[in-house]
């Protein structure tokens, strides 16, 4: 097959792979005298420091020079700077990092060596084709600087440039990118301040450290503040990269992985094709091993995956992050690998050994109050092989997870009681956030649909939700089981997320070696693989990073019934609001932990109502091939729809009084009736929106069982205008979402704007839906002049008289 494979799309770093771009002829702005190699020797007659690895490096005085073999010519080298010490404030933390890109060394001519970055790239099989010229010739690799020839040593042949200046001064290729110094509000940088610090060169690297002084005017930065210029360090690591490429695994959308994406234009298809192929580490059995991994016995890979933790990491804390890399082992052995992942201490004591060097995957301890953490990868752009990780971990994830915890179990653990964890909880809770952090840094996406998988009430089955966990994947965000009830006795293993049945699925697809052929051939065999897998087992279903339509797969919620789900986590919920004075108090607090868990509450119960609000008007969305049955689009049933109406009335337009007890008036200073509006207001404008009615009178066009517009407005008006309270608290809060729900119908009703000509409809008020309104708004105005026909309170008569009068108007207005 003859093709070629240009870049479609890519994230953080230029990915793909490249065809050898033949030397470009330039005009010289310097004579052939200027340029002409000097003798090596003579060149080099004083000492200086001499080392061997990737590149000869030497340095005389304060120049700095790479000796670059003829066979590094046209490889491609990985470049990754990240900044080793940074000013307070700055925003970035040591080992961050500030810049990536791919490069490669072109010879041209005799005496210049240019270095170009590697942004176009293809790739051809028969480069005699017109088709793989065609994608040549629109895509050639700009050159980002050009190195004369200072000598050639005559021993190795190797060529002699100078290397000073491309540390030195700014490069957007071997410095701080130019998106960070917007960011950092970095200035020009200051090159009498700006100098190489010392280059240490490797079999496969070399690492390159600097100091580097920026103008700056950024109020943020103290240093800028006080003397208008900010220095820090950085480290830039040059790590070539395979000569022959791991073999590309084609990405599927049915697994969870992150990827390349490329456009591969063929000569034997009519249509260009977009193509993906996986980010992963390389992992290959030795090959004294390969033919039992053949038959299918467990081996250790010949390259296992290490991940070193930073000798900064509080050492209470090393074991824990261990256990959350070494979690991943029985992933893989479901891939054929034992002892393919491994985590281990920092070996402070070795001198050949770089925190910052690109060839070891770190977890990253950083003192800093931003309660985060997060795993990213660096990888070969032309196959997709992760090179290596550096884990960022923020000191203030403990925070997070304190929280978290508190909240979602603080019924069902009595360690989760107090600000305080116990370090073997709180070693758990690293543990597990650790092994969240290394899923992505193997290669793996969120799986937000994971947790959709389970049964709501295997939640509260003890045996079942111990052997099985609350998740199938720990790539969701399913945090901790806050279904369980305090009487189901849930012990630990049913708290807290694992590694699930999807983990493990999604890790042996990745990384399981197969011998099926070429990508293509092998590309059908993962096919029926996911096909079969997905038949016998629904709970290896990626539901993506839910971004989109489908409610099965939402950040931070639980189960196959998130209405039931819900309903059981507002009762803990209940419990913890009582108990926080107690669970908070600490020695000399103002009441900040309260102040701070009781907010974490009303997230928690917000996250409960988006869980259940995102149920109006959606689609399940399933990705299948061809092989698979049933449909990918799915509408949600009209009956589920109106139970999501329903927890909302019952849990939000019933005021949720219960979340403000007398504590959070008379200690917090919080307004509990202004806060529980905010919440009514926000699902009335939700549940009542023009945009929300028209579609659903579009899928009613097309499915005879969906919801109808007519349908769903009586249901919503049975839930907002049903009997006044007694009770005069919550009849103020009735009278108020009334008023509301008059508002939203009356902008349905009548635009002002429209209706004077200052702006056209757009496309949802072409449609039916003001009709229907108008006709439901009517019916509401007649119910109402009944209902002031029988007694009632003063305030009452007063509120029905005034919402009558403005329908009269609103009906007025929409009839001329």
């Amino acid at each position: 097959m003859k093709s070629v494979i240009a870049l479609l799309f890519s994230a953080t770093v230029f990915t793909g792979y490249a065809q050898t771009v033949q030397p470009v002829k330039t005009d010289s702005v310097k004579t052939p005298a200027q340029t002409m190699p000097v003798d090596y020797d003579r060149m080099f007659s004083k000492p200086g420091l001499l080392k061997a690895g990737l590149f000869t490096v030497r340095q005389m005085e304060n120049k700095w020079f790479f000796e670059i073999p003829d066979s590094l010519m046209n490889r491609y080298i990985l470049v990754v700077t990240r900044y080793k010490s940074v000013p307070a404030g700055f925003g970035s933390f040591g080992g961050e990092e500030a810049n990536r890109q791919t490069i490669y060394f072109e010879k041209n001519g005799e005496n210049r060596i240019f270095l170009r970055a590697l942004v176009n790239v293809q790739e051809g099989k028969d480069s005699t084709q017109a088709l793989y010229k065609a994608v040549q010739t629109s895509s050639v690799n700009p050159i980002a600087a050009v190195l004369d020839i200072k000598s050639i040593n005559p021993a190795t042949k190797n060529y002699v440039v100078d290397v000073t200046d491309l540390f030195r001064k700014d490069n957007p290729l071997l410095g701080i990118s130019t998106q960070q110094k917007g960011d950092k509000k970095l200035g020009a940088l200051a090159e009498d301040r700006t100098y190489i610090t010392g280059i240490r060169t490797y079999p496969i690297n070399v690492e390159i450290t600097s100091v580097r002084t920026y103008n700056s005017v950024n109020p943020a930065l103290s240093a800028a503040a006080s003397s208008g210029v900010v220095t820090l360090e950085t480290n830039t690591s040059m790590v070539v990269l395979p000569e022959v490429p791991m073999q590309r695994r084609l990405f599927d959308d049915r697994v969870g992985y992150f990827a390349n994406r490329f456009l591969v234009f063929d000569e034997d298809k009519q249509v260009a094709e977009k193509k993906s192929y996986i980010q992963r580490f390389r992992l290959e059995p030795k090959r004294e091993d390969l033919a039992k991994y053949k038959r299918g016995e467990m081996v250790e890979p010949a390259t296992p995956i290490v991940f070193y933790i930073d000798p900064a990491t509080p050492k209470k804390w090393r074991p824990y992050l261990i256990a959350g890399v070494n979690d991943w082992q029985k992933a893989f052995e479901k891939a054929g690998f034992k002892n393919a992942i491994i985590g281990k201490e920092w070996p402070e004591n070795d001198s050949t050994m770089s925190l910052e060097d690109a060839r070891f995957s770190v977890i990253r301890y950083y003192a800093s109050e931003t309660p985060n953490a997060y795993g990213p990868r660096i990888w070969d752009p032309r196959s997709g092989e992760i090179i290596e990780s550096h884990v960022g971990w923020f000191h203030n994830v403990m925070k997070l997870v304190h929280n978290w915890y508190m909240v979602q179990a603080g019924p069902l653990d009595a360690r989760a009681r107090k600000m305080q964890f116990d370090d073997e909880l709180m070693g758990d809770l690293i543990r597990f956030v650790s092994s969240h952090e290394v899923g992505h840094t193997i290669g793996l996406r969120h799986n937000m649909g994971a947790s959709s998988a389970t049964p709501v009430e295997k939640l509260r089955d003890k045996k079942w939700v111990e052997a099985h966990g609350h998740t199938a994947s720990i790539m969701d965000y399913a945090r901790f089981n806050y279904v369980a009830q305090p009487e189901d006795n849930i012990g630990k293993d049913g708290i807290y997320p694992r590694i699930g049945d999807y983990d493990k699925w999604a890790i042996m697809w990745g990384y399981k070696q197969f011998y099926k052929g070429d990508e293509n051939e092998e590309s059908l065999f993962l096919n029926k693989l996911i096909v079969d897998s997905l038949a016998a087992n629904p709970r290896l279903w990626f539901g993506g990073e839910g971004n989109d339509e489908d409610p099965r797969s939402q950040k931070e919620d639980l189960s196959d019934d998130v209405m039931k789900a819900n309903d059981y986590g507002i009762k803990n919920l209940q419990r913890v609001v009582a108990a926080l004075p107690a669970w908070t108090k600490t020695e000399g607090d103002l009441y900040i932990n309260l102040k701070e868990m009781h907010k974490a509450v009303v997230r928690q119960y917000s996250l409960y109502m988006r869980h259940v609000a995102k149920y109006v008007n959606a689609r399940n969305i399933t990705i299948k091939s061809v092989e698979e049955k049933g449909i990918v689009y799915q509408y949600i049933p009209k009956e589920k729809m109106k139970s999501s109406m329903q927890f909302i009335a019952k849990h939000v337009y019933n005021p949720p009084l219960w979340l403000y007890p007398a504590y959070t008036k008379d200690l917090l200073g919080l307004k509990p009736s202004s806060e529980i509006m905010e919440q009514q207001n926000y699902y009335m404008q939700m549940y009542l929106n023009i945009g929300i009615l028209a579609n659903m009178q579009q899928n009613s066009m097309d499915d005879p069982k969906a919801y109808k517009v007519p349908e769903y407005l009586e249901d919503l008006k049975a839930e907002i205008w049903n009997d006044m309270p007694s009770d005069e608290k919550a009849a103020y809060f009735r009278r108020s979402i009334q008023r509301n729900y008059l508002e939203r119908l009356g902008q349905i009703v009548y635009n002002k704007e429209v209706a004077e000509g200052v702006k056209a409809m757009n496309d949802y008020q072409k449609t039916d839906v003001k009709l229907y309104a108008l006709a439901h708004l009517k019916k509401l105005r007649d119910s109402i002049s009944l209902r002031l026909q029988q007694p009632m309170s003063t305030v009452n008569r007063l509120h029905f008289t005034d919402i009558k009068n403005e329908m009269d108007k609103l009906i007025k207005k929409s009839a001329n």
